[in-house]
């Protein structure tokens, strides 16, 4: 065995670790940088675009550099690159929240300005995690022969290691250790993967050179740099437009099927990127037997689009009764939640984040990763020009991926939805088989291939078929409205009663009354005159019209983040009688926003009487940024004199992080809900009961719903005479506790 094939072992440990790392600063970056533009869709697409952008640029420098380094230099630039990034990441959240979070966040206000400050703030480390590959490819790959073999088993290794990133971030590092600690974890990781190049560059013979060599093909194949290398670029930024369009669609889908928790994303993206890595490995394997690359990377691309559009068919035409569909048709039709990282259930467990993902992806996944080795097999004729090929194809198809999510992530799904997305992109996979009949003949499978992908766009399912099934509605009453933002839906749920979903995941109910009425209406009979109210939350509209309960009330702002939440509740109210929804979307002094509440709350200078929070279950993703302390600080900050804040209070983290907030406040005895203020708040039962018998409150509530306010106003406590909640630490932005079930 030759030295540089020995390395290949210690190299391989270190790109595993880079891979690693990188998965875990995706995660804590754009965690962190939501915080600048907020949580939107919008905002995360822009900061993914950043980040994508970034890696683009840094791959594309990185194959031009390789040009002018020899083995041992790619090597050691390798190491550094790593060691770059590590100190980079030390100082990352620092940088990212208190500098330009906390001091700076002014400058995000524009949102132009805010997407070039953020690329420029993503722009050094991505481009030192794209310059990763092609270096590394100019330092290992000894031969043109094995070029596709060593590839594959590096990216393939890499993408593993992305893949155990992805599920350490939210199960261990974020859950442990916080934002910043996992940071500090995958700068060790990063450390690591430099002191191993660095030693192993070090050591190696500094006149080490590769000679120029054709790779020779088998008999009867293509002998490597046949085809331009024009067409595999532009093939190659297909694939990538392609890859990252289904990626966004097949985790719309999951996120609805599942209810997700914070845990979800970084599970499933472990799946994706194990069968990513499986393909990558079986590649290499492969890699230098592949007679025609080009007929079998093709082949790959039709394959994996079709069956993403046959899996869906599959899901939705198949009969609820089928085997191993009758459990999930269960799941979605009593509106349960599985809360992946707290339920124990393996059986629930398997179904929803391990056979259904694989069943939709697996497949589509090994075969893009079986793509890449194919791809070397046919470019890679020169050790010497290894790295420069990697890198502009690396480049050209991280571009297609940032055109997907803005095309069909923005665009597609507001225009035409999951489904008519889907269908596109099986036109898409036809135009790779048009290029396969081009090049082999209408004798070749591209002609069937072709006609396949086309019919098989024709017999996808509608929109709300498509969403039907995942709510398990065979209603057609159910209502469904979907873009960017989220599917937002309306399922009927008994006679005269339905329930308000996003992604899923239930949110309220129609008609108005329970704890949401409670919610709302409390703060605003306890208020001496509330006229201007905030509502971060939409839902069924069940806060907000019970907030605005008082005549004295001039202004009532929801902030929501479902663009077409308002819409659907318009459409219900067109075609069923539900008297107290219909006034509140009549009602002229509402006004709902399609925005982040706490970006507004925390950019804008508007000040409030009250500010109500009908946040997120506490399990969810990002809803830890609503439950923090410098959330309730910023509401805190936004409250005219005498303004009360009140929110949900699901566990006693929320209670801690709030009473460190607001010196000041009541809560019913049973803790269900808070409120703060930052002057004392009058105990007067009396003055609270007479506003709740005021006639013009009675007609607009309902008689049952101000008895249920009047026997809840004489239990409330003051905050300020419990004890403290020693022991319990609170959640905070960049230890979102409860959102990651910290112990």
């Amino acid at each position: 065995m030759s030295r540089g094939r020995a390395a290949l072992g210690p190299i391989g440990a270190a790109f595993f670790a880079s891979g690693a790392a990188a998965l875990v600063y995706q995660v804590v970056w754009q965690r962190v940088l939501a915080l600048h533009t907020g949580v939107g869709i919008y905002s995360v697409a822009l900061i993914v675009g950043a980040f994508l952008a970034g890696l683009g640029i840094g791959s594309h420098l990185g194959g031009v550099l390789s040009v002018r380094l020899s083995p041992r230099r790619a090597l050691l630039g390798f190491g550094l690159v790593e060691l770059s990034l590590s100190l980079f990441a030390v100082l990352s959240v620092p940088l990212y929240y208190d500098v330009l979070y906390l001091r700076a966040g002014d400058l995000y206000a524009d949102p132009w300005l805010a997407g070039l400050l953020q690329f420029l703030s993503l722009l050094p480390p991505t481009a030192l995690m794209g310059l990763s590959l092609p270096l590394l490819a100019r330092a290992v790959v000894t031969e043109a022969a094995s070029a596709s073999r060593t590839l594959g088993l590096m990216y393939g290794i890499n993408t593993l290691g992305a893949a155990a990133g992805a599920l350490l971030a939210p199960w261990v590092l974020v859950r442990y250790f916080g934002l910043g600690g996992a940071a500090q974890a995958a700068a060790a990781a990063n450390a690591l993967a430099a002191a191993i190049a660095l030693g192993l560059a070090l050591r190696a013979p500094k006149a080490t050179e590769y000679a120029a060599e054709t790779a020779s093909p088998l008999p009867g194949g293509e002998p490597a740099g046949r085809r331009p290398l024009a067409l595999w670029l532009a093939l190659y930024t297909a694939s990538g437009f392609c890859a990252l369009s289904l990626e966004l669609l097949w985790f719309r889908l999951l996120e609805v099927a599942t209810r997700s928790t914070a845990f979800a994303f970084g599970t499933l993206l472990a799946i994706f990127l194990a069968g990513f890595a499986l393909g990558a490995l079986v590649g290499a394997v492969r890699g230098p037997r592949m007679q025609r690359p080009l007929r079998v990377f093709l082949l790959c691309q039709c394959a994996l689009i079709a069956w993403a559009g046959v899996a869906v068919l599959l899901l939705v035409r198949l009969p609820t009764r089928f085997p191993g569909l009758q459990w999930l048709f269960t799941y979605w039709r009593t509106g349960a939640v599985f809360e992946l990282g707290s339920a124990r259930d393996p059986g629930a467990l398997l179904r929803l984040y391990v056979a259904l993902p694989i069943v939709l992806f697996g497949l589509p996944t090994a075969l893009m990763g079986f793509s890449f080795p194919a791809l070397q097999r046919a470019v890679q004729d020169d050790p010497a020009t290894c790295g420069r090929k990697v890198g502009l194809l690396q480049a050209g198809n991280i571009s297609g991926c940032v055109a997907g999510s803005l095309l069909v992530g923005l665009a597609g799904l507001s225009w035409i939805g999951s489904s008519g997305s889907l269908r596109l992109l099986m036109v898409a996979g036809a135009a790779f088989a048009a290029v396969g009949l081009a090049v082999y003949g209408r004798r070749s499978p591209f002609p069937g291939a072709a006609v396949g992908l086309l019919l098989l766009a024709a017999a996808l399912p509608e929109g709300d078929q498509l969403w039907q099934r995942l709510h398990a509605s065979e209603s057609t009453l159910m209502l469904v409205a979907e873009d960017a933002t989220s599917v937002s839906a309306i399922v009927p749920a008994g006679r005269a009663q339905w329930r308000v979903t996003v992604n899923g995941r239930q949110h309220s109910d129609v008609p108005f009354g329970g704890i949401h009425t409670r919610l709302g209406a409390t703060p605003a009979v306890i208020h001496p005159a509330p006229a201007d109210i905030a509502i971060v939350g939409l839902g069924s509209g069940d806060t907000a019209w019970a907030a605005a309960c008082r005549v004295e009330t001039r202004t009532v702002t929801v902030f929501e983040i479902a663009g077409r939440q308002q819409e659907l509740l318009r459409r219900l109210t067109a075609r069923e009688d539900v008297p107290q929804l219909r006034a509140f979307l009549a009602d002229r002094r509402v006004l709902v926003r399609v925005m982040d509440g706490r970006r507004a709350l925390s950019r804008e200078t508007r000040r409030y009487d009250l500010i109500e929070a009908d946040a997120l279950w506490p399990y969810s993703a990002y809803s830890g940024n609503l439950y923090s302390v410098e959330f309730f600080r910023e509401c805190a900050s936004r409250l005219k004199p005498g303004g009360i804040m009140c929110t949900w209070s699901p566990t006693v983290r929320v209670r801690a992080a709030f009473r460190a907030a607001f010196p000041h406040g009541l809560m019913p005895r049973n803790g269900s809900f808070l409120m703060g203020s930052n002057q004392p708040i009058a105990m007067d039962p009396v003055t609270w009961s007479a506003r709740a018998a005021d006639p013009a409150l009675r007609r607009y509530l309902g008689a049952s719903a101000v008895a249920a306010l009047a026997n809840g106003l004489g239990r409330l406590v003051p905050i300020e005479d419990l004890p403290p909640d020693e022991g319990v630490r609170p959640d905070t932005d960049l230890y979102p506790r409860d959102e990651f079930l910290a112990p």
